[in-house]
């Protein structure tokens, strides 16, 4: 499923203006981002969580070159989902 077709989804669901649905989308990823960025958290009661992981620092290989580089530590942002979720996902996957 791409963007358009969730927007299109929500848009039939609900009876809201599929321009409505993009822009409320478009600031949910926006506000996300943001507070990632920003070093905050993000937890949906049933749905799960957005949070940021730390990478250690680590030697990697440049291949072409054949050198070591040294790769900082880092974040990365990562999605966890609530236990809910995924059984629903689960029961639904096992019946359909």
């Amino acid at each position: 499923m791409r963007k358009s077709d969730l927007i299109t989804q929500i848009s039939d669901k609900t009876g809201i203006p599929k321009v409505d649905v993009l822009v409320t989308l478009e600031t949910m990823f926006k506000e996300v981002k943001e507070s990632l960025s920003n070093g905050q958290n993000i937890y949906i009661r049933g749905f799960g969580s957005f949070i940021t992981k730390k990478r250690a620092a680590k030697i990697g290989r440049n291949i072409k070159k054949n050198i070591a580089v040294e790769i900082p530590e880092h974040y990365i942002p990562a999605f966890k989902p609530a236990k809910e979720f995924v059984s629903d996902v689960k029961n639904k996957r096992k019946s359909g």
